[in-house]
């Protein structure tokens, strides 16, 4: 029973925990963001409510669809940068089949 607690410790600690990275898109560029998100495949981007500046809002963007739970797929969403108030990027939305009526 030892043996295997330490052998699963040991399991555990060989593949190390990833982080995502977080970014205000108001502070980069459109390309800059881009660039952030499909260099580390997924990451958070925050920023300010357009009608309620106060309100920070926030999401999880990714590079392609491979990023995405299981159910999931990429789907296009803008957020704004300091260059563009719509720059297009992809985030993960739940996959829905449409089924025919019978």
């Amino acid at each position: 029973m030892k043996r295997l607690i330490v052998v699963s410790f040991l399991v555990l600690a060989a593949f190390p925990a990833h982080a995502i990275s977080r970014y205000s898109s108001m502070s980069m560029s459109c390309g800059a963001a881009q660039a952030h998100i499909l260099r580390e495949g997924a990451v958070i981007l925050r920023y300010r409510s357009a009608r309620n500046p106060n309100l920070p809002l926030y999401n999880r963007y990714v590079s392609d669809g491979g990023m995405c739970a299981l159910g999931e797929g990429a789907v296009v969403d803008t957020v704004p940068t300091r260059d563009n108030p719509r720059c297009v990027v992809l985030k993960c939305r739940d996959i829905t089949y449409d089924t025919p009526d019978n």
